[in-house]
């Protein structure tokens, strides 16, 4: 189940595991109110290293991919 991060009419802010189906069928736990909307939340994903602990580069183009010369 994910992780859905709320913030309610009232002000308060919570978060909750829930499941997808019922991710827009929450109520608030401070007031009890149904006012909620669901926020976007930020995540963080792990870097891929090498080896030796150095983070790998990623080909592929773009700027300070390495393909422009500029980098």
């Amino acid at each position: 189940m994910p992780l859905y991060e709320y913030r309610c009419a009232c002000g308060a802010a919570f978060e909750t595991l829930v499941a997808a189906s019922k991710a827009d069928e929450q109520s608030c736990p401070t007031c009890g109110g149904e006012h909620v909307r669901r926020l976007l939340s930020v995540f963080s994903a792990p870097r891929a290293t090498g080896s030796d602990g150095a983070a790998m580069m990623g080909g592929g183009g773009g700027c300070c991919g390495g393909a422009c010369g500029n980098c």
